[in-house]
């Protein structure tokens, strides 16, 4: 990806939230909260739910481009970059999943994509655009009355009945508002997406995962698209699958998992809690004793955003080598992620400059302004400044420059 401008938030409706850990354990609910914080992102308060709905886009940055190009619905078409499928260093943002199935992927290299997949569409990406259709999707969602915490373009939540509240729907209303939620998105923004149901976040993503793989299939019904995952099909359908389809399971995870004889979320299941804290620590080995039986977050958190730094960062077609031109690029950065502070009224304190080089080297180096301030000629020399303290005797692939913020 090429100059994209990236936004680290705190509280923010793109952001888990943490909550009182709802877990087939009562007494351990609020010892959890803290452990919840670790693994999903941040301690704001938010209200519980008792159900919780996961909305998904389907193949988001696709999806949003065929409803300018609708001849290319049911083509393989991919989204990333400048749109240029010759350039070795953008990669693969989104695969229709016409391309997926030759191979494509989100990640791959577009030279690579386009030798797997050289029938495709290439689309560069529109950060303005799929702002503004993620904008459009989410004022459908809140206007059915109920709390939405936002994840991205294509993800949110919403929550149904604060547990401290009596009910107002039962399990067969759920998924009517669930059906409605999908139906109305589709009618009023032209986009597909699927829902997933359950009592906390981490079931209901995987549910809407089981939702996505449903419509896949060849002539998959509209109701597909809705899917609960509770306890009462939990164990028949997640126990049999490898430990990596749980949510926040990742690959280091699962390899030490495996390495121990822990293929499933059945055998994860079946080992003591005691043992998972030896192997992993207390959070984490807590934290997986609950997953594997599906436990999870079970609230949500509509504060608005808070960002706490802008950045800016740009991986150039061919290797910066002279320190007259890598001057020149981090004063452009610096100049474009400056500009955007500014437009949204908020004052740097710190600035962080990331360097890679050829091989891949990374390393950030970050330093205090001597006081906060949007003067770019009092900020450019410290992002000079450092720089200078880059030993540099590799050809330099990626610069990066950080504004960290003062609050509002």
């Amino acid at each position: 990806m090429c100059s994209i401008s990236l936004t680290l938030v705190v509280v923010a409706n793109r952001t888990k939230a943490s909550s009182l850990f709802r877990c087939q354990i009562a007494t351990w609910s609020i010892a959890y909260s803290g452990l919840v914080a670790q693994h999903t992102g941040t301690d704001q308060p938010a209200t519980r739910f008792r159900r919780l709905l996961h909305i998904d886009l389907d193949q988001f940055q696709v999806s949003a481009e065929r409803l300018r190009r609708p001849d290319l619905v049911g083509a393989p078409v991919i989204v990333g970059g400048d749109g240029d499928p010759s350039r070795p260093r953008q990669v693969v943002t989104c695969a229709s999943y016409e391309a997926r199935a030759a191979g494509a992927r989100a990640g791959l290299p577009m030279p690579a994509a386009r030798r797997k997949c050289p029938d495709a569409v290439f689309l560069p990406l529109d950060m303005e655009f799929y702002e503004e259709t993620s904008a459009a999707v989410m004022d459908v969602i809140r206007s059915f009355g109920h709390p939405v915490e936002v994840w991205g373009w294509d993800e949110a939540y919403i929550g149904v009945d604060p547990r401290d509240e009596p009910a107002t729907l039962d399990a067969h209303g759920v998924t009517e508002l669930a059906h409605s939620v999908r139906r109305a998105v589709r009618d009023r923004t032209g986009l597909p997406c699927c829902l997933g149901i359950s009592d906390n976040k981490q079931r209901a993503k995987m549910a809407a995962g089981f939702a996505k793989a449903a419509v896949r299939e060849p002539d998959a019904p509209d109701e597909a698209r809705v899917f609960t995952l509770d306890d009462g099909n939990w164990n028949e359908l997640m126990g049999p699958r490898p430990t990596r389809d749980l949510w926040s399971v990742g690959p280091k995870t699962a390899r030490k998992l495996a390495d121990r004889g822990i293929d499933t979320v059945a055998q994860l299941q079946a080992v003591d809690r005691d043992d998972l804290i030896a192997l992993f620590g207390p959070s984490q080995g807590n934290w997986l004793y609950v997953l594997c039986r599906g436990g999870g977050d079970d609230a949500i958190a509509t504060a608005p955003w808070i960002a706490k730094s802008h950045s800016k960062s740009n991986t150039y077609p061919a290797d910066l080598t002279s320190r007259d031109d890598l001057s020149a690029a981090a004063g452009e950065l610096t100049r474009e992620v400056l500009d955007q502070v500014i437009q949204e009224g908020r004052i740097p304190f710190r600035v962080g400059l990331t360097v890679r080089t050829s091989t891949f080297y990374t390393r950030t180096k970050m330093r205090k302004l001597a006081a906060p301030g949007t003067d770019y000629d009092a900020i450019a020399p410290v992002v000079a400044d450092l720089l200078d303290a880059f030993d540099l005797d590799r050809p330099v692939r990626l610069l990066a420059v950080r504004l960290e913020l003062l609050d509002p």
